[in-house]
């Protein structure tokens, strides 16, 4: 486990580091130059017809799985798309870096803030910016903070008036408190952080939060390496099957219909070749539509549970899919309303003012500089002009006019307006900001 601590406080630094280094007052943004394209009713013909795209073995990786098993990638002129499944995160983002043309990938299945986090070098390998596009969100809700069966007896849930004690009482016995996250700055490592602190749980000081690939975070808990974890399905739902832990709560609770993972492809790749981006982005909405039909959640438990994508069973996929959470400490409920949504009100689009709030969590915590300028950034990177685009070509008529949501309410009554990021940092208690 210490080697877990020392790999994330390594990766602090490196974020840290770097973010200064790119000189992350978006002074930068001039030389990550990327126009947007002509928004078009129907693409034209594709530039290629074949793209790597990463995926890390999640249930939110639903959208391309199923562009591609489903035929819609082919149906629109993309038949040599092919997935590729990675590792870790760590892994998605080296290949990132690489690109298709030298044997990584260009474009994945991605926590939402990491293609801001490439973007501005944070946390590239290379120390140099790799500029990103979100080109969609794959979906809302569906993730989960567990903690270990050894505080069944606290009772843990969202509102948690006792944690503070917990976790004193854990690091009293000389055994810090552990909380695993999936990547430093992504949206796992963001929920347990505001879990924590809105709680009284400083993260950075009371807390040993430690890094673990998603589909190892149940054999870690096995093996008691960790007290409580915040991943995507199905490892919430698989603990509690194996009666290793329970869930403490559904991230949508925390923040209702909040967004989680984004398709994001290398900007350059999108410049390159907008025609077939929008024809991907055509493929990837209408897949997401398919997967948000009841009348497909069983076969979609199906086909994820392949090997060669999720690797698990359809009985640790399907619940949650369907809305139905065994807690594992008592809670049963049935047709959650923070079950996981790909297209559903507006799951689908990448609403900027989202962007926004990712980036200024990153700043809250270090991986971001606070002098970063976030409009430029979130305005360089998201690129909901495609959507809309896409969504058009789509016929659909489900396309948001605006690039806000408005002002977003967490469980603990916190408000955050993204017209004015800074208002919101002030009013924090707990932060850490570099």
């Amino acid at each position: 486990m210490a080697q877990f601590s020392a790999r994330l406080s390594r990766r602090q630094v490196l974020v840290t580091g770097l973010a200064a280094t790119a000189g992350l007052t978006l002074q930068l943004a001039g030389s990550l130059s990327l126009a947007p394209a002509q928004a078009q009713t129907a693409p034209g013909k594709p530039e290629t017809t074949a793209v790597n795209l990463g995926f890390i073995a999640l249930t939110d990786a639903a959208p391309l799985i199923i562009a591609k098993e489903k035929g819609f990638f082919a149906k629109e002129g993309m038949p040599g798309v092919e997935l590729k499944k990675q590792t870790s995160w760590a892994v998605t983002r080296d290949n990132l870096e690489l690109g298709g043309s030298r044997g990584g990938i260009d474009g994945a299945h991605i926590l939402s803030p990491m293609p801001y986090l490439l973007t501005t070098g944070a946390i590239s390998k290379s120390k140099k910016p790799v500029p990103m596009a979100v080109l969609a969100r794959l979906n809302t809700q569906g993730q989960g903070i567990s903690a270990s069966k050894e505080f069944l007896g606290a009772k843990l849930k969202i509102k948690a008036s006792n944690l503070k004690k917990v976790v004193a009482q854990k690091n009293s016995k000389g055994d810090k408190f552990k909380a695993a996250v999936t990547f430093p700055g992504g949206t796992h490592d963001l929920w347990m952080r505001y879990w924590l602190a809105a709680n009284g749980v400083d993260p950075n000081k009371e807390a040993d939060l430690v890094v673990i690939p998603p589909p190892q975070m149940v054999a870690n808990m096995q093996s008691g390496t960790m007290d409580v974890f915040c991943v995507g399905e199905p490892w919430n739902g698989r603990l509690v099957n194996k009666k290793l832990g329970y869930t403490v709560a559904q991230t949508g609770e925390l923040w209702k219909q909040h967004p989680e993972k984004a398709f994001s492809m290398r900007a350059d790749w999108v410049k390159k070749n907008p025609n077939a981006t929008l024809r991907l982005l055509k493929a990837v909405q209408q897949a997401q539509k398919w997967a948000d039909n009841p009348a497909n959640t069983r076969e979609l438990a199906k086909i994820l549970a392949q090997d060669k994508y999720v690797k698990a069973t359809v009985a640790d996929l399907l619940p949650r899919l369907q809305g139905n959470v065994d807690y594992g400490d008592g809670r049963k409920v049935k047709n959650s309303p923070y079950k996981m949504q790909f297209f559903a009100n507006n799951a689908s689009f990448p609403y900027k003012s989202h962007d926004t709030w990712f980036v200024t969590e990153d700043i809250r915590w270090g991986y971001l500089p606070r002098t970063t300028n976030i409009k430029a950034l979130v305005d360089r990177v998201n690129r909901s002009d495609l959507w809309r685009a896409a969504a058009r070509a789509n016929g659909y008529k489900e396309i948001p006019s605006s690039d806000s949501r408005g002002v977003e309410t967490f469980f603990d009554g916190v408000k955050f307006n993204p017209a004015n990021p800074k208002a919101y940092l002030d009013s924090l208690k707990i932060k850490a900001l570099k």
